[in-house]
């Protein structure tokens, strides 16, 4: 990751998962499970925080967004693919409201704590 993409980085208010992603912590992390068991464990984690207030559930569509309310308000949309049987792809979009053109790293922490607790849950596959 270049200099200019470090800053480009901290300088964001909005941080998301891709397959490319230049950051490998915010590279999509795939399960060996099936796009239903990952969806309702996801759905599961985030109704038990209280900071999250689940907004929309698409299952067919395999999207589910919520408000985050605490330490920051932020808007999360977490996207459920199924690439084979037993191999599902889950990335996390997280926008933090904020007067300032950053949020100090906020968005990016809350994916990193995110993937930490699904990985505790889920048997993870490794495609470094």
């Amino acid at each position: 990751m270049t200099l200019g993409q470090k800053f480009k980085r901290f300088m964001s208010n909005h941080t998301e998962t891709s397959d490319e992603h230049p950051v490998s912590e915010l590279k999509s992390h795939y399960y060996k499970s099936t796009n239903a068991q990952v969806f309702q464990a996801l759905e599961a984690m985030l109704s038990r925080h209280a900071s999250y207030q689940v907004t929309s559930v698409s299952a067919e569509r395999g999207e589910m967004s919520a408000n985050i309310t605490m330490p920051k308000k932020a808007f999360l949309v977490a996207t459920v693919i199924s690439i084979r049987p037993f191999e599902t792809a889950v990335d996390f979009n997280v926008t933090t409201e904020t007067a300032l053109p950053t949020d100090f790293g906020y968005s990016a922490k809350t994916i990193f704590s995110l993937y930490d607790e699904l990985d505790k849950q889920l048997p993870r596959i490794d495609r470094s």
